[in-house]
This record gives structure tokens, C-alpha cells and sequence, in this order.
């Protein structure tokens, strides 16, 4: 460490910037980052040798990495990124909350360098750490040979009071424990304080003990703002064999303020400019807004010690390389995210041997066919389940269930030397989903994880993150109508499709037969910047015969099913030699309802098309003669999916057989029967619908 009075000078260069910025935005947290400096010195601190990070190489392999899960202590992490010798102006920092700059309210990765998470949503920090040490945990059981420890960082987490209330906090910790991640360290921001105030009436949990029976091994409560303290606890952390470690760390929020210390009032808004003058004259802040003096510059300088540390990993690398040269080639190309070269070759033959053996299956069990080729192909596919694994089957078999040594928290193999990859979750679907967005973020695994559609609700916050930070995850949400049946209202979809739809960036597909489904995982697994929510069906569908269309050539057949939507079936397959009167569009299980209540209409001499639509969100971003190739303009058009009618309207529909009211309990036919979804109820919809016209 440096000694006492540097580092306290260090802790106060990160105080008054973050009260400068916030002054300067009049916006933001000063509190939490002023109580939080010193924990930031003992970790972040070069003189420390704790944190491994490289300024000039933000996405160096093998740095440790850094949540800050409080993301509303942004400035902090601001403050550290530019002392330290990120690519983070100081301008930036003056242009704190402002439109386009580099210094968002919340941190974002992929705006900030440096930032390895977006964090706001409290909790979804500290759970993505989770995912990020044991993405670690698992490429380096992989990949690290003898003499070659390859993969070998840590994961550290800053969180607070309110990451420890919600909910998810309790699903990650718990399993942090039950993986032994020994090389995940959290520290906690005890100040107390919320928004509202003293905490203590509202959270009165023994945090210490909490974490003791999650399996953690628990540091404290020590003094936050004795750096030197500090520094020991995370010493002491890194030694852990077999046990992540939550070091508590008693703080004052608004240290150094003399009139807001340790009150919300130093939360949530600036200081004030009278307060900012006697807080500088509190802590021996002699300098104007925005001015660090050189000395503090050169202690807080990391790019010396950065450089010096990747340099020497890649020595170790290059010795790595010249002894295990296909185990390094892997190890990169996971780590860029690249798919393998013969990637293309085998999502072709998975989705042409669906359409030839046109299997009647449910779309969950498609999903599961799938699968058996994608991840005997990609070892980087890492698979779970919220404890649906029976109904969700997401397992195959090349993905065995991940196990950890009782004793040792080391991966569990086989005989062929391989470890688990498909993960039991337990009831946690918030975890599960925060999860797999650390995992990604980490590199080296494209994760997915099932549950009901119905319970995507618990997972919809990491779901919404994982779209704004553009990261390939990849929801298999089972189970997604009416079609549960007995299961009842709790668990029968109706808004989920619709809802899903309308988060920006984010896949939706509800496909319709095996083809549509192994195109479906083709899409999402090449999707490098969005991620994805498979909706797969309970009961059995029948394969739709991919016909061809006169009207419509390049948009019909297999190969026009990955932009979303597509011509199932004109007139001439139900013995019509007529132009189409109206288009029936359906996606998932209502495919076959479309084409019964086509054969249904030719009986009445009505032609119609049957337009199959497994992903709104693709077919929007196709070309408008696309569009119009596939829903003709003119045509009356019907659209009939098991779920809520309102996201139809916008594809110019003249009615939607759909349901916008809680489903019941009762066997699946009578209740398709009861709702109206039948061939009979389709065709007269249409039928109707020509009448009005």
C-alpha cells in the first residue's frame, strides 16, 4: 500500500471529483462514492498489486474483473478509470450524465472503457459477477494444463445495502456457494443509508451469517475507510481454497462532508456549493473543481503495472501456445466470440434434416433436437435450466450436468476429461438470467437457460439488460400458450409474446415446426449483439410442408425462414387455381390451425395464403418490398397466435383470433376449443372479414 498520506490523498482525488461531477450536472450520487474512495484505493490502488488490469488493453484476456454493482456510484468507477489511465478524459468526467458522453448516469459497457457491466438495476451487478466467476472457474478447468495456468484472475464486486435487499442477491450468493467460486470477492458497502433514510428498520438481516450458510467465507465488519484494512481483507480473500468471500466494510456515505455525512440527503443530489467548500476544507482538498495534482496522478498511474502484468501473461501464453497450440487457437477464438468455420455447414444440416424428417413434435422437443447438433459442434454452449430440465430439455447429450468436488470446489469430469455444461439453476430465474449475462460478458461460453414463458417475468429486468448491452444470451421459455392446459391461468402465457416483442434489441421467435425451430437457434447463435427468447410449445405440432409460391419466389422454402416470416402455403396447396383473397398469418402452433382453416375456406371456394411468422422482430427489420412480397398490399389480413392481440394491429390486420384474458384450467383441447381457437373459428374470422369488405 501507499503509505497513509498518499492514500488518503488518493481516496479524496476520487471524492472530489465525484462531487465536482455531480455538481457539475446537477444530478447524481456523490454519497456512495465518497464513503466508498477508500475501498477503492485498496483494491484498485497499484501500490496494492490487488487488481490486474491493463489501461492500455481494457479486454486483455486474462485481467481480473471489476462489477460495480451500485451502479449509481458511478462516479466512482468514473473517477478510478480516469486516475487510473483509461482512455477517460477529464472532459469526459465534466460532461458527467450529459447526452453521448462517456460518463452515463448508471455505467455501460461498451460506452465506458473499463466497464465490464451496465449496472443500475441493484443486484444484477453482484449476480453477473456471479456468472463472470464461473465462466473463469470453467475456462480454466477447460483450457489450463500443467505448468500452464492459462486462465487465472478474480472477479471483484462493489455492492451496497440495496443490493443485498433485493431478491436476486440471495439467488447469486446461493449459488456462489454451491459452486465454490473461491475466486469471487465482494465487497460491501455497509453505510447504512438508502434513499429513505436508516436503513435499519426495513433490512435487519445478519448479512454476516446469511452469507456464512450460503457457503461464503465472510471478512469483518471491518473499517471501509482504513484502506490499509482493506487491502489485508482482499489479501486475506484471495486465499481462499474453496469459498467465495464477502468482506463487509463499515462506511460513512458522504465521507468528508461535514453537514451530510452518513445521511440520505448525501445519496441521491449534489452536495450544494457551500457544502463542497467545507467538505474541501474537511479533507484537505486544496485544489479548484476538476484539478488533480500530479502526485496524485503518478499514484493512482496503473498503465506501468498494467502493461508489466499482461506482458508477462503473454509470455505465459506463448509457452502455452508452443505446447498446446490447438487448445490456444480454441481459447482465442471463444474469447472473440467467434462461431467455428464449419459453423454454417452444420446449422444447414440441422435444419434440412428437420424438414426431411418432418417430425410431429412439440417445439420444445424441436428446440431439444437442435441442440443435440449445435452443441456437439460448439463446445462453448453452456446450458441450464431454473429446474425444468424434464420440460424444458435443454439438456443433450453433450452437455452432462455441471458438478463441483464437495471437498475441493473443483469441476467434476469425466472420463473423457470433460466437465459438465449444463447447469441445474434450482428455482431461480432471476439468478439463471443475470447469470448467463455474466457469462457472456466474461467471454468464452455462449450461454442459454430454460423456464416456462409465463415465469420469463422473473427474468425479464436481466433479459431487458442483456438487450441494452447487446450481449448473445439465449432464453428457451417453454410452455408458451394456453396449451399447459391443466396447469392453469398461473402458468399459461397470454402477454408474455407481446411483451417480449417490444424490448428493444432483443429476438423474439415463436417457431412453428422442427425446420423453423433449428432456424431459430441457427439466428440466435450467430446473433453476436442481441440476445434472444426462444417460445416453444408443450403440446405436439405437426411439420408444415414448405411449399413454394409463383406469386412470391424468394419468399417461400426454408431458406426465407430466417427473415421472420414467410409464404407457408398459397391456394394452389389446398387444390385452388386462384390468387389469394386474404392472408392468414400464424406463428408457433398456430400454423396448423392457419392451414386447417385454409383447407376449411377452399371448401367455401375461398383462396387464401398462409403466411407463417416465427419472429416479429426479424421480419421488421426486412426490406419493405420484402414486406410487401409476403403480406401483399390490399390483401385482408387475419393474424391467429394463442396469446394477446394488441402487437397485431401494427401489420395491418383486419381481425386477430387471439386471447386477452387469463386463461383456465382444464385439458388443452377443451380449453383451444372454448377460447376459439379453432379451424372452424379462423375460417369464419376470415370469411367474415371478406364479408365487411
Amino acid at each position: 500500500m501507499a503509505t497513509t498520506q498518499n492514500s488518503q490523498q488518493m481516496a479524496n482525488a476520487i471524492r472530489a471529483l465525484a462531487m465536482d461531477a455531480v455538481q457539475a450536472a446537477n444530478s447524481g450520487h456523490p454519497g456512495a462514492p465518497m464513503g466508498m474512495a477508500d475501498m477503492a484505493v485498496a483494491l484498485w490502488g497499484p501500490q496494492s498489486g490487488h487488481l490486474r488490469h491493463n489501461p492500455t488493453n481494457p479486454h486483455w484476456i486474462n485481467r481480473d474483473r471489476f462489477v460495480l454493482s451500485n451502479g449509481h456510484a458511478s462516479m466512482l468507477i468514473y473517477a478510478l478509470l480516469h486516475l487510473t489511465g483509461y482512455k477517460l478524459p477529464m472532459a469526459e468526467l465534466k460532461n458527467f450524465r450529459q447526452l453521448h458522453s462517456k460518463t452515463a448516469g448508471h455505467p455501460e459497457v461498451g460506452v465506458t472503457p473499463g466497464v465490464e457491466t451496465t449496472t443500475g438495476p441493484l443486484g444484477q451487478g453482484l449476480t453477473n459477477a456471479v456468472g463472470m466467476a464461473l465462466a473463469e472457474k470453467l475456462l480454466a478447468s477447460e483450457f489450463n494444463r500443467e505448468d500452464h495456468a492459462i486462465v487465472d484472475h478474480h472477479t471483484y464486486v462493489f455492492m451496497g445495502d440495496g443490493c443485498l435487499m433485493e431478491g436476486i442477491s440471495h439467488e447469486a450468493a446461493s449459488l456462489a456457494g454451491a459452486w465454490k467460486l473461491n475466486k469471487l470477492i465482494a465487497l460491501y458497502d455497509d453505510n447504512g443509508i438508502s434513499i429513505d433514510g436508516q436503513v435499519t428498520p426495513w433490512f435487519a438481516d445478519n448479512t454476516a451469517l446469511r452469507f456464512v450458510a450460503y457457503g461464503w467465507n465472510v471478512i469483518g465488519p471491518i473499517d471501509g475507510q482504513d484502506a490499509a484494512a482493506v487491502s489485508t481483507a482482499i489479501a486475506e480473500a484471495k486465499n481462499s481454497a474453496d469459498r467465495p468471500t464477502l468482506i463487509i466494510c463499515k462506511t460513512h456515505i458522504g465521507f468528508g462532508s461535514p453537514n451530510r455525512v452518513d445521511t440520505a440527503k448525501a445519496h441521491g443530489e449534489p452536495l450544494g456549493a457551500e457544502e463542497i467548500k467545507l467538505t474541501r476544507e474537511s479533507i484537505g482538498w486544496n485544489y479548484a473543481p476538476f484539478v488533480i495534482p500530479k502526485e496524485v496522478y503518478a499514484d493512482w498511474d496503473a498503465k506501468t503495472a498494467g502493461k508489466a502484468a499482461e506482458a508477462a501473461w503473454k509470455e505465459q501464453f506463448a509457452a502455452y501456445q508452443a505446447a498446446h497450440p490447438a487448445l490456444a487457437k480454441e481459447l482465442v477464438r471463444r474469447m472473440k466470440g467467434d462461431l467455428p468455420k464449419n459453423f454454417v455447414q452444420t446449422a444447414v444440416d440441422t435444419v434440412i434434416a428437420a424438414h426431411q424428417k418432418a417430425e410431429t413434435v412439440a417445439s420444445r422437443k424441436a428446440s431439444q433436437l437442435a441442440l443435440e447438433s449445435f452443441t456437439a459442434a460448439l463446445p462453448e454452449l453452456l446450458g441450464g435450466s431454473a429446474d425444468l430440465t424434464g420440460s424444458n430439455l435443454t439438456n443433450t447429450q453433450s452437455t452432462p450436468s455441471l458438478r463441483f468436488d464437495s471437498l475441493t470446489g473443483a469441476v467434476i469430469k469425466n472420463e473423457a476429461g470433460e466437465g459438465g455444461r449444463h447447469i441445474n439453476y434450482g428455482v431461480r430465474e432471476f439468478g439463471m438470467a443475470a447469470i448467463m449475462n455474466g457469462v457472456t460478458l466474461h467471454g468464452g461460453f455462449i450461454p442459454y437457460g430454460g423456464t416456462f414463458l409465463t415465469f420469463s417475468d422473473y427474468s425479464r429486468n436481466a433479459i431487458r439488460m442483456a438487450a441494452l448491452m447487446k450481449q448473445r444470451v439465449i432464453h428457451v421459455f417453454t410452455h408458451d400458450s394456453i396449451g399447459l392446459g391443466e396447469d392453469g391461468p398461473t402458468h399459461q402465457s397470454i402477454e408474455h409474446a407481446a411483451s417480449l416483442r417490444l424490448i428493444p434489441n432483443l429476438d423474439v421467435w415463436r417457431p412453428g415446426d422442427t425446420a423453423e425451430t433449428a432456424v431459430a437457434w441457427t439466428v440466435a447463435l450467430q446473433n453476436k449483439t442481441k440476445p434472444t427468447a426462444l417460445l416453444l410449445s408443450r403440446q405436439n405440432i405437426s411439420y408444415a410442408p414448405k411449399a413454394e409460391s409463383a406469386l412470391a419466389p424468394d419468399a417461400c422454402g426454408l431458406d426465407a425462414i430466417n427473415k421472420g416470416a414467410y409464404v407457408l402455403a398459397e391456394p394452389t396447396e389446398v387444390g385452388l387455381k386462384k390468387k389469394p383473397q386474404a392472408v392468414i398469418i400464424a406463428t408457433g402452433s398456430e400454423v396448423q390451425l392457419a392451414l386447417h382453416a385454409q383447407k376449411l375456406l377452399a371448401e367455401r371456394k375461398i383462396a387464401v395464403r398462409v403466411v407463417s411468422m416465427p419472429s416479429t422482430t426479424t421480419f421488421d427489420l426486412q426490406s419493405a418490398a420484402y414486406k410487401s412480397s409476403v403480406l401483399p398490399a390490399g390483401l385482408p389480413r387475419v393474424a391467429v397466435e394463442m396469446g394477446a392481440t394488441g402487437g397485431w394491429w401494427k401489420y395491418g390486420v383486419s381481425a386477430v383470433v387471439g386471447i386477452d384474458c387469463f386463461g383456465e384450467s382444464a385439458p388443452a383441447p377443451v380449453l383451444f376449443k372454448h377460447f376459439g381457437f379453432t379451424p372452424e373459428n379462423v375460417a369464419d374470422t376470415v370469411q367474415s372479414v371478406l364479408a365487411k369488405k
